[in-house]
């Protein structure tokens, strides 16, 4: 991938989150292209299989339209490039690891 050492990560957990919430390809790519995304289907689906990179902002872009399309299915979030630590290790769970806890929701 591109030279963000955190991209891999943000990739795997979008794709996680996707499966988990049974989002294809197709809707991700039209939510992310209503909110601005200006990279085509075929180039989310090649960054989906970790085959293209994409900058910060498009992923992000990414992630908040699967995060629009998930609505309140927390396990299956996606993050944000933001929200992810500098050893590359998120703060929050990666959805089927079991290896961290979710940070408390605020209310």
């Amino acid at each position: 991938m591109g030279f963000d050492p955190h991209e891999p990560q943000q990739q795997r957990m979008l794709a996680a989150a996707m499966k988990s919430a049974q989002i294809n390809v197709g809707e991700l790519w039209l939510k992310y292209f209503s909110l601005g995304g200006e990279v085509g289907e075929y180039e989310v689906e090649a960054y989906l299989q970790g085959l293209l990179s994409l900058p910060v902002l498009q992923r992000d872009l990414l992630a908040m339209a699967a995060n629009e399309l998930i609505g309140t299915f927390p396990q299956g979030r996606a993050p944000y490039s933001d929200e992810l630590g500098p050893d590359g290790e998120s703060p929050r769970k990666e959805p089927g690891s079991g290896t961290k806890e979710l940070p408390e929701a605020e209310e």
